[in-house]
């Protein structure tokens, strides 16, 4: 008798359920992460012999013990809802659940006089993407997810797909960068074109359009605008692709810059996009247009700005000033 498959695990079927309901694979690495972390907390007991206690328990633990913030609660409250509603089958009374204090804070905002300092002590691919990341308000991750036909010289826009929330959106392409980026793809087609003698030239793409079209994983429009100097391989299939520039050299990058620029604030590449946002407000471009262009759902997130232009020169005056 023929040994009958293993029946996929719990942590496998939760990973399958939300691929196929499309979401993120940065969030389905997150998600399966608090699953893991949940099942840890309870000594791995099986999620059916547990319920509404043992998750109030848990996500208690994070907020009281760890003290972590609403939104990382919030984040491992989405996860765990979907592991219990979507996969389970099972409701949970989360009315004796103990929230995360919530915390409102301020954005770190450059001015003009720091941003201009810190790229330029910045290089490279590095330097392009902060240039794209203050000169267009786009997030790191986006601007590395960035296709080359999602670049439009002509209309110096860009659109940025399936951007925080699966939202698509277009904003601004910078005239400031348009010079070394045009210069940056070509070296990237140089680098593509031999990556297709040597018989490689594929990119991932997303969900199934490798299947709907076989050949666009090595179409020039598909490839990465920013992709990494070493091609990845599967061992098992051989098969081999460059991905983009991790996040991560993007960081390291920014806090020498910042770090060497002598600046005492605790900026991070994603200062550049509160910046951006920032001085396009300080020179009396509308809510609205600077909403769309940053892809919030709301404007009232959008309004965060303006509290940063309540003070200092461009506020209230001090009454100190007045003497």
């Amino acid at each position: 008798m023929a040994d009958q498959p293993r029946p996929a695990g719990l942590i496998q079927r939760y990973r399958e359920e939300l691929l196929l309901r499309h979401y993120a694979q940065r969030t389905v690495k997150t998600y399966e992460q608090w699953l893991r972390r949940f099942l840890r907390f309870h000594q791995r007991r099986h999620p059916r012999t547990m319920g509404s206690t043992e998750v109030n328990a848990f996500l208690s633990h994070l907020a009281v013990d760890l003290q972590v913030s609403p939104s990382t609660q919030n984040q491992a409250l989405a996860a765990l809802l979907f592991l219990y509603r979507d996969l389970l089958g099972m409701d949970l009374d989360l009315d004796q659940l103990v929230r995360a204090r919530s915390r409102r804070r301020l954005p770190v905002v450059l001015t003009p006089e720091e941003v201009r300092a810190v790229l330029e002590r910045m290089q490279g691919e590095e330097a392009l993407v902060a240039g794209l990341l203050y000169g267009s308000g786009l997030r790191v991750l986006e601007a590395l997810r960035l296709r080359v036909k999602d670049v439009d010289f002509a209309r110096r826009e860009i659109t940025v797909r399936d951007g925080k929330g699966g939202k698509d959106r277009r904003t601004l392409l910078p005239g400031a960068v348009v010079e070394r980026l045009t210069a940056h793809l070509a070296r990237v087609k140089t680098i593509h074109e031999a990556d297709l003698r040597d018989g490689y030239g594929r990119v991932l793409l997303p969900q199934a359009l490798g299947r709907k079209y076989p050949n666009a994983a090595i179409e020039w429009g598909w490839q990465w605008v920013f992709p990494q100097h070493n091609r990845w391989s599967n061992p098992a299939s051989g098969q081999q692709a460059r991905h983009h520039l991790d996040p991560s050299l993007i960081q390291k990058a920014m806090r020498r810059a910042v770090l060497a620029a002598g600046i005492n604030k605790p900026a991070t590449p994603h200062t550049l996009r509160h910046s951006f946002a920032t001085h396009l407000l300080e020179r009396g471009q509308d809510i609205r247009t600077i909403q769309e262009l940053l892809g919030h759902s709301d404007v009232k997130t959008t309004m965060i700005y303006t509290h940063v232009l309540n003070r200092g020169p461009l506020g209230v005056s001090s009454p100190a000033d007045l003497l």
